[in-house]
């Protein structure tokens, strides 16, 4: 009852302000008591009305989408695919770099008279509209892809995800917020400077061109009027690309597994493996890992005893492929599946879509899930589970993904006593003949 109260009082507030200035509009306009120099609300109104009962209007107003909307799109879609390369390499990055600091500084104006002059009147607009969203959306992109966290992008990689899997559910959720802000301001320049280029250029059915006609017959209804149906049209376009856009982010499609593994288990070995990191303070090297030889044989279970800083992590991140040996000589099967330091979970799915990222099969997921957790926390946020919660999503995730080697990097971390010895049997049922290495403290 108190939330219908509020929104009903602040829709009140709403119509009170539209009402106070189309007040003051009307106030205004009798004061100027000039047709010509100034027109109130309710002549624009009758104005409007009139243009709504004329074809050329729907004609026009949707020749005007059109172009605008050609401008938009192409430039939206170069924007995100020359940001996906400049995230990849650098040299595009550089490379770019001016060329979208100049679009940013130029004038629409310059654009328009230049455009005028090479191309003429017929894709005027198209191609204003595209220079103006291309380095707002490219900017955006870039840094939301930027910004996606590096954590979850190796988790990926270990996992072998599918690209509609990580596309989905770990650039999308870094890339949502710059992309909705770039839209945002991209969609409002695109209209104004759209309509701007067609004043200029005057193609035939286009509202810029009513403008430049109502401007030269001095007709101000008809400006504002026109100018009612670009504020119209744009509003209601931002809000369905914007609608749109969003959900996409908020879809979750279902999610293929990952590629087959050989069936033929095969040993990890190690001969004379060497690991140093160079400290950043002094600049000298710390050996972690010092002339390591081991055999790890297919289908035993081996365990990495020792504190903190004995190189126990950077030794799984080598078996993992995400860090590379100094020296020696290492032989790991081609799948391997790995408990991460940290839970690299993402946090805004359920527990259910983590480990289905990995397995492509909602059913065996929740199956598995159900050994570890309580049914009704299956279908959670992360975010909204406690640590040993996510630690257990976590090891369902690194249990049911298809592999030979299952690393796990202290993957009791968080658990008492009994939860604990639940996820040691859920392994012991889960394990299937696989290698299991397990980093442990002392």
């Amino acid at each position: 009852m108190k939330g219908r109260t509020d929104r009903t009082g602040t829709a009140l507030r709403k119509a009170a302000v539209i009402i106070f200035w189309l007040l003051l509009w009307q106030i205004l306009s009798l004061a100027v008591d000039n047709y010509v120099l100034m027109v109130g609300p309710w002549e624009t109104l009758l104005t409007f009305f009139s243009l709504l009962g004329e074809t050329r209007f729907y004609v026009t107003v949707g020749m005007s989408l059109l172009r605008i909307s050609a401008g938009f799109l192409t430039g939206f879609l170069a924007g995100v695919l020359l940001a996906v390369c400049s995230s990849r390499y650098r040299l595009c990055e550089e490379g770019l770099a001016p060329v979208m600091s100049l679009l940013k500084a130029v004038p629409v104006a310059s654009f328009v008279v230049l455009l005028l002059i090479w191309w003429g009147s017929s894709f005027l607009a198209v191609a204003v509209c595209f220079l103006v969203v291309l380095p707002n959306i490219y900017i955006n992109t870039l840094e939301g892809l930027k910004s996606t966290d590096g954590a979850l992008v190796e988790m990926g990689r270990v996992f072998r995800l599918p690209l509609g899997t990580k596309l989905f559910y770990i650039y999308l959720p870094a890339l949502r917020p710059f992309l909705t802000g770039g839209l945002k301001l991209a969609l409002g320049m695109c209209w104004k400077s759209g309509v701007a280029a067609e004043v200029i250029g005057t193609p035939a059915h286009s509202i810029g061109g009513q403008l430049y006609l109502s401007k030269i017959y001095l007709d101000t209804a008809g400006v504002f009027a026109w100018t009612a149906a670009v504020i119209l049209a744009s509003v209601l376009f931002e809000r369905l690309i914007l609608a749109g856009v969003e959900r996409i982010f908020s879809w979750q499609p279902a999610c293929s597994a990952p590629s087959d593994v050989s069936a033929a288990p095969s040993a990890v070995v190690l001969k004379g493996l060497e690991k140093s990191f160079r400290l950043p303070e002094g600049g000298e090297c710390q050996q972690v890992i010092h002339d390591m030889s081991a055999v790890y044989e297919p289908g035993g279970i081996y365990y990495l005893n020792g504190p903190s800083g004995s190189g126990k992590t950077t030794l799984l991140r080598i078996l993992a492929g995400l860090s590379k040996a100094d020296g020696g000589e290492l032989t790991v099967p081609d799948a391997v599946s790995m408990v991460f330091q940290e839970d690299r979970l993402c946090m805004t799915c359920s527990a259910l879509k983590n480990v289905e990222m990995v397995t492509g099969d909602a059913a065996r997921s929740a199956e598995a899930l159900k050994m570890l957790l309580e049914p009704e926390d299956l279908e959670k946020p992360c975010s909204n589970l406690s640590g040993g919660m996510k630690r257990r999503v976590a090891l369902a995730r690194a249990m049911e993904a298809r592999s030979q080697l299952v690393l796990l990097d202290e993957p009791f971390t968080g658990m008492d006593a009994g939860t604990k010895e639940r996820a040691e049997k859920y392994i012991s049922a889960r394990r299937g003949g696989r290698t299991l290495i397990i980093a442990t403290h002392i």
